[in-house]
């Protein structure tokens, strides 16, 4: 049995073999394999490219690749600042896994590498920012480490308001998206975690809002149960005890905001979700996406905002 196998993996066929397996499917046109491949996913065309020498060239052809490029493709690489070269299709597909720039610097966009999902950052240029025409609240500065050619930086503000738009025509559809601030935060930065800071996303009828915090708080657990207790350590237990309905809110808050503070990026940058949501057809207009803190009216610095990244929630 096992030299039987061993028959089969060599040659590509068996003996007896009826047509069905590899053997059988070796025999069949490329163009067959091409249309077959096309309705899988980029990932099991590349893994099907291994199986055999029959299916490698019908996994590089431009048939299979074609059909994983985005519909809008030729107009995605008209507003490219660069022009790509390529020689294939399978070749354009992974170079557009890599962003490349567009609207003349004013947003990236890539593919999400496995399924060819449509993916955008907007850049801090196109972004609004209250008061970033002020050079006392906030200056633009080149970074060696973004993709863009400035990024913003927060110098001093109590009132916080940023945002983005989108096209929902530009993604992709039946498809959930989230959004993200991408950041860094300079050395001296501060009042970038106030409870009272807040995200929303907003696509036709649909909207969310989250509490998200921006700066890593180590005391943060001991200032929040001093709030909650409300006066000494001593009466923590006795005013738990008292109001069971007021301290299962705050754990419900806490543990939704805790859900959504930062992370850090393969790239080096940091990162916090701001919120999610489905883009159906692409016909509901424009993406909205804040992040605010308009009620304590902390003083704030050292928030450097590179963009609103907007991708697939794998």
């Amino acid at each position: 049995m096992e030299g039987r196998r061993r028959k089969m993996t060599e040659e590509g066929e068996g003996e007896g073999d009826d047509g069905a397996g590899i053997g059988g499917f070796a025999r069949l046109p490329e163009e067959c394999v091409a249309r077959v491949l096309a309705f899988t996913t980029p990932r099991d065309t590349c893994r099907a490219g291994l199986v055999s020498a029959a299916f490698l060239s019908a996994a590089a052809s431009d048939a299979v690749w074609a059909n994983f490029l985005p519909p809008d493709c030729a107009q995605i690489l008209s507003r490219a600042v660069r022009p790509l070269e390529y020689s294939s299709k399978k070749e354009l597909y992974f170079r557009l896994c890599d962003p490349i720039l567009v609207d003349d610097g004013g947003m990236s966009f890539h593919m999400e590498r496995s399924t060819g999902k449509k993916c955008y950052m907007i850049s801090q240029r196109t972004m609004s920012i209250i008061w970033s025409d002020h050079p006392q609240y906030w200056r633009r500065i080149h970074h060696p480490e973004s993709r863009f050619a400035e990024v913003a930086e927060l110098l001093s503000v109590c009132w916080l308001h940023i945002g983005g738009t989108i096209d929902s025509q530009l993604l992709s559809h039946r498809t959930t998206y989230a959004a993200y601030l991408v950041f860094k935060l300079a050395p001296d930065s501060y009042g970038l975690n106030s409870t009272s800071q807040f995200a929303s996303v907003k696509l036709g009828a649909y909207a969310l809002e989250n509490s998200v915090s921006l700066q890593p708080d180590n005391n943060e657990d001991d200032s929040d149960d001093d709030d909650n207790g409300g006066g000494d350590d001593d009466n923590d237990s006795e005013l738990e005890d008292d109001d069971e309905s007021k301290d299962a809110d705050e754990d419900d808050e806490e543990a939704r905001r805790k859900k959504v503070k930062m992370c850090l990026r393969e790239d080096g940058w940091l990162e916090v979700e701001l919120g999610e949501f489905y883009n159906d057809e692409g016909d509901e207009g424009e993406v909205e996406i804040k992040l605010y803190e308009t009620t304590e009216l902390h003083w704030k610095r050292g928030l450097i905002i590179q963009g609103l990244d907007i991708r697939p929630k794998l």
